[in-house]
């Protein structure tokens, strides 16, 4: 599998983990507030949530790509 591939791949694999991830934890952490109730400290978690989601579902789509890739 080429370079090029692999990244198309890794793109597509960590937008639909993301997407997952992202409902799971927004659905237990996060209060849907009408922006003029939320405060700082709603905005800042929200904000958390997004980054580790992020992070997390990059990790592992590379972690899946590299392995599917090696498999080959």
């Amino acid at each position: 599998m080429d370079e090029q591939t692999q990244q198309r791949l890794e793109t597509l694999l960590a937008t639909g983990i993301g997407v997952l991830l992202s409902r799971l934890v927004a659905k237990r952490f996060i209060e849907d507030l009408v922006p003029e109730q939320r405060g700082i400290k709603d905005d800042v978690l929200r904000a958390a949530l997004r980054a580790g989601t992020t992070a997390t579902s990059v990790v592992l789509a590379s972690v899946i790509v590299r392995r599917v890739a090696r498999g080959r």
